[in-house]
Parts: C-alpha cells; sequence; structure tokens
C-alpha cells in the first residue's frame, strides 16, 4: 500500500461493515444468554436473535440509505438543510446524550468484568479511570485511525472466538438444546426486545457514510455490519446453553466468559482461559468506545463548530467517568443498559420515519 492510497480520507464498504460490527459487539453480547435464558424456554433464545437481527438489518439498511444521501454534509448540516435547523438540533442533542451514555456503559462494563476475572484486587474505579484514559489517548487522533483500528482488532477477535466455539464442541450436551420451538410468542417477542437492545449501535453508519469511497454502498455494509454480531450472538447463545443448560444460565453473570473457562485448550497452553478470552474481547470494546466518543464529540462540534479534538476530550471525558460510576450496583447497570438501548432506538425511528420525508424533499427540489 503506498503512502497515498493510506492517507486518503476514505474507507471502503468492508472496513464499514467492521467498524459498525465493532460498535455493536460490545459487552451486552456476552451477558445475552443469560437474558435470554430467563425469557425463552430451552434453547429457544436463538429464534429471538434471529427476528430482532432481521429486524435491526431493515432499520441500518433505511439508514444506510440515508448515510448515502449525505454526500460531503454531516448528518447535522443535511438534515438542517431539508427540515429546518431547530429538528436537526433536537437529533444531533439526542446523538450527543446517547454516544456519551454508550461509551460510559461500556467503560463500566470493562471495569466490572475486569475486576472479576482479571484484576480481583483492583477498583473498578481505577480500572474504568485507566481504560478510559487509553481509549481518550486514541480518540484524540484521527477519525480514520480509530476506523481502521477496527481492521486491525477484528479479525483477532472474531477469529479468537471462533477458536473458543470450535473447542467448545468437546464439552456441548446437545441434549440441552432440546427441545425445540416449546415457547410462546409473548416470550420470544420480549427475547426479540432484548436482542434488539444488544444489537444497539448500527445507527453510526449514518456518521461514517460521508467518509465511504461509494456511499451508494452504505446500506451494504450496514446490512453485513449487523448480520455478523447476529450469527456471534446466536452461536455464543447455542454454545452457552448446551454447556450449562437454560436453568443454570440463569445464575451466571457473563456467559460467554464462562464458557471460554470450561474450554481446555489441547497442551494446557493456558490455565485460565476466561482471562484470554475476555483481554482479547477488549479490543472490541476499546474500538466500541473509542468510536462512541468520537461520535459525541462529532456529535457536538457539528452544533458549536468550535474547539480541537483535544478539547472535545477533555470536556466528555470526565462526563464519560461520572457517568460509568453512576450504577451502583449490577441490576441498575443492567437498568442504564436499557435505558441506553431505549434512547438508541427514539433516535433510529425517528430518522426512520423522517427518509421518506427526506426522499420527497429532494424530488421537490
Amino acid at each position: 500500500m503506498t503512502r497515498q492510497q493510506y492517507d486518503d480520507n476514505r474507507i471502503s464498504a468492508l472496513e464499514m461493515a467492521m467498524a459498525t460490527t465493532s460498535m455493536i459487539i460490545g459487552a451486552s453480547v456476552l451477558a445475552l444468554p443469560r437474558v435470554l435464558a430467563g425469557i425463552t424456554e430451552s434453547s429457544d433464545g436463538w429464534i429471538s436473535i434471529i427476528i430482532a437481527g432481521c429486524f435491526c438489518m431493515l432499520l441500518a439498511f433505511v439508514l444506510g440509505k440515508y448515510g448515502a444521501l449525505l454526500g460531503s454534509n454531516t448528518f447535522y448540516e443535511f438534515t438542517g438543510k431539508l427540515l429546518t435547523k431547530p429538528v436537526a438540533t433536537a437529533l444531533i442533542l439526542v446523538v450527543l446524550m446517547y454516544y456519551v451514555m454508550y461509551a460510559s456503559y461500556q467503560v463500566r462494563a470493562v471495569a466490572n468484568i475486569s475486576k472479576t476475572y482479571l484484576f480481583e484486587r483492583t477498583p473498578s474505579e481505577a480500572i474504568a479511570l485507566m481504560f478510559l484514559l487509553v481509549v481518550c489517548y486514541a480518540v484524540s487522533g484521527s477519525r480514520m485511525g480509530i476506523l481502521r483500528l477496527n481492521a486491525l482488532f477484528l479479525p483477532i477477535v472474531l477469529a479468537f472466538t471462533m477458536i473458543v466455539l470450535i473447542l467448545s464442541n468437546q464439552i456441548i450436551v446437545w441434549q440441552e438444546l432440546k427441545p425445540l420451538f416449546v415457547t410462546g410468542w409473548g416470550p420470544l417477542l420480549s427475547g426479540v426486545k432484548e436482542s434488539s437492545l444488544t444489537l444497539i449501535g448500527y445507527e453510526s453508519i449514518l456518521f461514517y457514510a460521508t467518509m465511504l469511497k461509494r456511499p451508494e454502498d452504505a446500506p451494504k455494509a450496514a446490512i453485513a455490519g449487523v448480520g455478523i454480531p447476529v450469527l456471534i450472538s446466536t452461536a455464543l447463545y447455542l454454545a452457552c446453553v448446551g454447556i450449562f443448560s437454560q436453568a443454570g444460565l440463569m445464575q451466571i453473570g457473563y456467559p460467554a466468559i464462562e464458557m471460554a473457562k470450561e474450554v481446555k485448550i489441547p497442551g494446557q497452553f493456558f490455565e485460565r482461559m476466561e482471562s484470554v478470552f475476555f483481554t482479547v474481547w477488549i479490543m472490541t470494546l476499546f474500538n466500541t468506545t473509542a468510536m462512541a466518543i468520537d461520535l459525541a464529540m462529532h456529535a457536538g462540534y457539528s452544533i458549536f463548530k468550535k474547539g480541537k479534538r483535544i478539547h472535545w476530550v477533555v470536556m466528555i471525558a470526565p462526563i464519560i467517568y461520572l457517568v460509568s460510576m453512576w450504577p451502583q450496583n449490577v441490576i441498575s447497570f443492567e437498568i442504564f443498559g436499557s435505558m441506553i438501548g431505549y434512547v438508541g432506538y427514539v433516535f433510529i425511528l425517528l430518522v426512520v420515519m423522517l427518509y421518506p420525508v427526506v426522499k420527497w424533499k429532494m424530488k421537490r427540489s
């Protein structure tokens, strides 16, 4: 790759899909099997994941189509021109609040899980602060650098996850996956809701679509970016049910990590596989948090048009840290995560409803 090719400020559809995948695959994916086990019967949670995945891919497709219309304009500028500045300002303020909360959730999740599996004697506050400082260092650089980190980290995370899933075949009790299709539509739809909240993050296509070499590829990249997390979530869920049983899953905080704990590598190279698994998974949590902070800064700068990136980092980072320390226990932390998902879907559904209006106004003009 020549210097000129590397330094351009455009990304391919593949890189966009990888960025979307990294945005979605966060801490909530690790806990999803437990959540679904408490709602559905047997191993029927996979049905909820697939239905939620199809729903999210449809929404992501519409958001990708909207992003393809932006051209060289930011989301705020484009929406302001067609739907008035007050509408654009209200939407971008929701985005700013949402991504600050999103980053806070990931920071707190890293602190909680790291304390459980890696640093038992280290306070969560210290772990969260160290992680946030490292992320802020990355975010203070270029946006393109953040996006290209996905191309570096995501293949490693996916490859290691596949290795864990393959090795887990040795200990899966396939009988635990039966019987099939025994859950009623009510619990299945509740599972769809929880799975949809876990798959949040694909709305980032709206803000990175302007960086695509071919903006018309945004819908395709969005669908691929959602499809990969759906497959990973389904595989992790089924493996966890087969190993721990549906009843056992309800008692485990992060089943995906506990699954790695049960896996045995031939030769016994690693005694604590769960620590290695989460250490690798931190790569995608790093990318998720970095992009969330970047998008929060982008939203703020879109309105005020003042300050350098480092200034926005200094302003936003303390807020993210304080918000991340707000949940006092596991229950309040899960409520906080659900609240973030609801805010995200309010924004997504508003944009989806505005898309026909925008198309109509563009045709008239």
